[in-house]
């Protein structure tokens, strides 16, 4: 039983370091805000398109980066579930476990 936790905890750390490579991208108001998330939920990078850019309408411009990013986390949580659902063969486990 201990040799099986010890696979599983090593497989554990190898989806861990193969999720840093991984990417999603999630948009928001049509593709005007783009946000790559890693599968460690790290915000990799912000685009936005220069047509978002206006001194006049800045809450209309957090909002959208805000909506990307949500839903950037979102689909790196997914990744995260899926790529762990191969080592727990399909048991859930808490996302505070990394």
């Amino acid at each position: 039983m201990l040799k099986q936790v010890q696979n599983i905890q090593g497989k554990i750390k190898e989806i861990q370091n193969q999720l840093a490579h991984k990417m999603v991208t999630a948009q928001s108001g049509g593709g005007m805000v783009t946000v790559m998330v890693n599968g460690r939920q790290e915000i990799v990078e912000i685009k936005i398109d220069p047509i978002c850019v206006d001194s006049r309408d800045i809450p209309m411009l957090e909002d959208l980066v805000l909506a990307a990013v949500n839903q950037g986390i979102k689909k790196s949580r997914e990744l995260l579930t899926e790529e762990m659902k191969q080592v727990t063969g399909g048991l859930p486990l808490p996302f505070d476990l990394f």
